[in-house]
């Protein structure tokens, strides 16, 4: 017998072995589970209701096809005390589960695994408690963006807090990976105003600020959630923000100079007055000199924490470039501003920031994220815009968001979350296609890499730097058999957190020693590491 068909027949017994031994550990998991008491909240391919469980919050379709790994069971507890018994049954049965609160993993990552595996979905721990005299909230991590900054609203008018752009996103993973949004320079990311949390370890434990010690609340708060344990809840205090605010959206095109606005932008962005977040949205459009020409579109959004006479002689000494004119501003209240900033016209009821999902935002998509240090030349931009007007770059967005103000206070070891101080600002590339085109998304993804290649020269370096809330694979996965090296888990575990990687892996070893809770970016667990306690 050939070599060759002798090494199929191996391959295909190692995968029968392999099926069966899965086949057996999901079955073992759930009959672990029908003993206790939560098999009302338990779903599976056999459950009529299954599929539109997993998909109501999968917000990237690039995940939702056919060909996409599924779990084999989706769990919804509806409480805290449902989850250990989840988590013992699981280390039990050899199972791995994910956990999903939101589902805009840019990998989708809490809803897939290239293992047999069971989600445990959180969509439940939805509730926000607001306390308007400590200034404070309970929000469990089911609950969105778009329902705390509701929920928010509806006790205070003077009351906000400094999170995401993005209403829909799942809270769970968005404090857990820092959270940015139109106020971080005025008062820094979501994880800087933790100042408690729910957390279920590995050992089925319960656990509060107090109890998992001031290690463990470090790393969750920035470090990614899903490395450590199931988050609950976040207690979170709240920011003072005016009872009124001014914002702006203005456009301009290559013919109307945006690559010199960007440019000057650019040096004044970061350096601003706190109170000023002044974003860019690019993105290709039809040229006014004629309709078969494309330019690009650069739209310029801002909250301002004031009022327009306040904000228009500031934007007149420190960008007139842009010219905005009164006419452009528009004067609200903060949380109408949120639906503003979120991409909506100013007179959307603010019920819209209750909804989970938003299907005219629906696509499949791959992101990539950069930090930039250095102003890019003007040259260095047109060669960007050339990227744009390539077939795959036609359905492409960039997002640049001015860091400075409070960011620049902050020590990059205060959390996980490490990009602080000389950031100009962050840069976000996303391509999107139709979900027709699913099946050759590999092109978009290559524009991807292309682009990302194309930026080496501009952006920070030696490591390269990136948000973890915009996941990408690229940068380097984990062993999904046996261990993880270090090397091999700094090739991505730098870019994310600089040096607060290492002390993120100790509190791993310490929490979590057998890796119960991994995925393809999880801090690894590295035994060596464990000997001694580090100094961070």
């Amino acid at each position: 017998m050939k070599s060759s068909t002798i090494l199929a027949l191996i391959l295909t017994l190692l995968a029968i072995i392999s099926c069966s031994q899965a086949s057996s550990s999901a079955h073992n998991f759930l009959q672990c589970l029908s003993k206790k008491s939560i098999s009302n909240n338990i779903y599976t391919p056999i459950n009529s209701s299954y599929s539109s469980i997993l998909q109501i919050t999968i917000q990237n379709p690039r995940f939702d096809t056919n060909s996409t790994s599924k779990p084999f069971a989706i769990i919804t507890p509806e409480h805290e005390s449902q989850i250990p018994p989840i988590i013992l049954c699981a280390k039990h049965s050899g199972v791995q589960t994910r956990t999903r609160s939101g589902g805009h993993d840019f990998e989708g990552l809490s809803y897939q695994s290239q293992v047999p595996f069971a989600v445990i979905d959180l969509i439940n721990f939805s509730e926000v408690t607001v306390d308007v005299e400590s200034k404070t909230a309970w929000v469990g991590v089911g609950a969105t963006v778009g329902s705390l900054y509701y929920a928010i609203a509806a006790e205070s008018p003077v009351l906000g807090f400094p999170a995401g752009i993005c209403p829909t996103v799942g809270i769970g993973g968005h404090f857990s990976g820092g959270g940015y949004g139109a106020m971080l320079r005025k008062h820094g990311v979501a994880a800087d105003h933790v100042v408690d949390a729910i957390i279920v370890n590995a050992s089925g434990r319960i656990l509060d600020r107090k109890s998992m010690g001031e290690d463990l609340f470090w790393a969750i708060r920035g470090g990614g959630g899903a490395s450590f344990g199931v988050i609950t809840a976040w207690k979170v205090q709240l920011v003072d923000v005016p009872e009124t605010v001014t914002v702006f959206k203005v456009s301009r095109t290559l013919e109307q100079n945006a690559t010199q606005i960007i440019h000057r932008w650019q040096y004044v962005a970061s350096e601003v007055d706190k109170d000023l977040f002044i974003g860019i949205i690019l993105s290709t459009a039809n040229s006014t000199q004629s309709s078969e020409k494309l330019t690009i579109d650069a739209s310029f959004y801002s909250l301002f924490l004031g009022r327009i006479d306040r904000l228009l002689p500031l934007m007149k000494e420190k960008l007139p470039e842009l010219g905005l004119l009164r006419e452009d501003c528009t004067e609200m209240s903060w949380i109408q501003a949120m639906v503003f900033i979120s991409g909506l016209s100013v007179d959307t009821p603010l019920e819209v920031l209750l909804n989970r999902t938003d299907p005219a935002t629906r696509r499949p998509f791959k992101g990539k994220s950069n930090y930039v240090h250095q102003p890019i030349p003007e040259s260095g931009l047109e060669g960007l815009w050339r990227h744009f007007f390539e077939e795959e770059g036609e359905s492409a967005e960039f997002e640049m968001n001015p860091y400075g103000g409070r960011m620049a206070e902050i020590l990059d070891s205060a959390i996980p979350f490490p990009h602080r101080a000389g950031n100009l600002y962050n840069l976000l590339q996303v391509v999107f296609w139709r979900e027709d085109e699913n099946r050759d998304s590999d092109k978009y993804i290559k524009w991807s890499r292309r682009v990302d290649e194309y930026l080496t020269p501009y952006v920070l370096r030696n490591p390269r730097a990136a948000y973890v809330n915009y996941r990408d694979l690229d940068l380097g996965v984990n062993n999904v058999f046996g261990e993880t090296s270090y090397e091999q888990a700094s090739v991505w575990g730098k870019r994310y957190f600089k040096n607060n990687f290492d002390r993120l892996i100790w509190i791993k070893n310490v929490i979590d020693p057998e890796n119960f809770f991994k995925n393809e970016q999880s801090i690894p667990t590295l035994h060596y590491m464990s000997q001694t306690k580090q100094t961070f």
